[in-house]
């Protein structure tokens, strides 16, 4: 684990190394130097007027993400359980699914107007389905001597959806949560782009309309580094998760 993570060090410390060098003599205006990009992002984002959206932005897709990943875990669980229920919902599921979440901006601005509810809605409802159906198939194949051993000693009701299914479907879930996440940021963005005044999206939109090509790429900067810090506290919380899983199943 430490040599992955020092090659993969090296390898963004190339990358911007690269990129520094490359970009220090330009004089395109559609690629300026990565100083100047860096100055713009730590005087605008971190320190100055930008950080107001960015903290609206970070607390919406915490708050979608979240209600994304509870309601995919709890009616994943219920419908993959639920052969029935899966059976009358699955094509209903399939229908919505197969719909961008970004196509579904309109309808979420005549639903909830252009506050924030709207941008929670458009991160939720795309990133719910990514955990949902994970969760469901991972339900649909639980092994056939986790099923009998439970029936065989009686354990139902919560506690086995908790300490059988749940530990059971972790590894489906979590490759669910994965795919979640880069969405969540790419929805965040998009909700922000049409009818807001906050967030990463609109001062990227107002930027790109203004031909402020310094502030579009500190922008584009930002998202990236914010997928980043998602993915490594991702990680962390992940090898948490599987010690814990590896642990129950060496009981």
């Amino acid at each position: 684990m430490t040599r992955r993570a020092l090659l993969g060090a090296l390898g963004a410390v190339l990358a911007v190394a690269a990129w520094w060098v490359t970009s220090s003599t330009s004089v395109n205006p559609y690629y300026p130097p990565l100083s100047r990009v860096l100055a713009n992002l730590y005087e605008y984002w971190l320190t100055g007027a930008g950080t107001v959206h960015l903290l609206s932005s970070v607390r919406n897709l915490a708050v979608g993400l979240g209600l994304a990943i509870g309601l995919g875990i709890v009616v994943g669980m219920l419908v993959g359980q639920v052969r029935t229920l899966d059976r009358a919902v699955s094509p209903t599921f399939e229908f919505v699914r197969a719909i961008p979440a970004t196509a579904l901006v309109p309808f979420a601005m005549m639903l909830f107007g252009l506050g924030t509810s709207m941008k929670i809605s458009i991160i939720a409802l795309g990133c719910f389905f990514p955990v949902l159906l994970n969760v469901i198939d991972g339900c649909r194949h639980l092994p056939a001597a986790l099923r009998d051993t439970t029936r065989t000693f009686g354990i139902t009701g919560l506690f086995r959806q908790t300490h059988v299914v749940a530990p059971a479907i972790y590894p489906r879930a979590a490759a669910g949560i994965r795919i979640a996440i880069p969405l969540a940021l790419i929805l965040v963005v998009t909700s922000e782009m049409t009818g807001s005044s906050t967030g990463i999206g609109y001062v990227l939109v107002t930027a790109q309309s203004s031909f402020n090509l310094v502030g579009v790429w500190a922008a584009i900067l930002l998202l990236g580094l914010l997928g980043v810090l998602l993915n490594l506290l991702f990680d962390a919380v992940e090898r948490l998760g599987n010690r814990r899983y590896h642990l129950q199943r060496g009981r």
